[in-house]
């Protein structure tokens, strides 16, 4: 289903000071976010939007900085992006967060899915 809807790289905006209206945002944040790919962007809140781009690139890009300033005319919007999932409910903090993890010089012999994929189960 979150591959028929287009929401394998959704992610949700967050704003705590309010935004732009949406037409505004629709164009500001491909531009200012430096998007390569298509973008659909749709109002969830007042505070959170819902962005689906169509490259994984853009994706990794969004959710690799902890926020972005949307800016218009004098004024800044910082924005933060958060990994959409289908239970996203605005009124609660999300309790996923993205860790981007780097092994310079790892031998080959460790790199087997196996082994990264059992990463991913590690709870903090």
């Amino acid at each position: 289903m979150i591959v028929n809807k287009n929401l394998q790289y959704a992610i949700v905006g967050k704003s705590s000071h309010g935004w732009p209206d949406i037409q505004e945002l629709c164009r500001l944040i491909p531009k200012q976010c430096e998007l390569k790919g298509e973008c659909n962007i749709g109002l969830l809140t007042n505070r959170n939007v819902l962005i689906r781009v169509t490259l994984m690139e853009d994706y990794i890009n969004l959710l690799s900085k902890p926020v972005f300033y949307i800016a218009q005319q004098n004024w800044s919007y910082p924005m933060r992006t958060l990994k959409w999932d289908p239970m996203f409910d605005p009124e609660e903090e999300t309790s996923t967060a993205i860790a981007w993890i780097s092994f310079p010089c790892l031998p080959p012999n460790f790199c087997r899915a196996v082994i990264f994929l059992s990463l991913e189960k590690i709870t903090f």
